[in-house]
């Protein structure tokens, strides 16, 4: 499993063991910017649905319908 953290090192010593854990390959430090990369086709998805439901108003429903389903079982 793959995640994306955040890190604030608040003591020097932490310093050492993020260094160990790089050479051990278990993470990988990257730029802010590729770290919020957005796949190509999580935007056209997003793109589709919005383009969709400017074709289908009707289709949307609220939070508070989307919640009660969820909670129908």
């Amino acid at each position: 499993m793959s995640a994306i953290y955040h890190i604030r090192i608040k003591k020097e010593y932490a310093t050492a063991i993020i260094d160990y854990l790089q050479k051990k390959d278990a993470l990988e430090i990257v730029p802010e910017e590729e770290a919020f990369d957005i796949p190509d086709w999580q935007k056209e998805e997003v793109r589709r649905r919005i383009a969709q439901y400017k074709n289908n108003p009707d289709s949307l429903i609220g939070e508070d319908e989307f919640f009660a389903m969820l909670n129908e079982d």
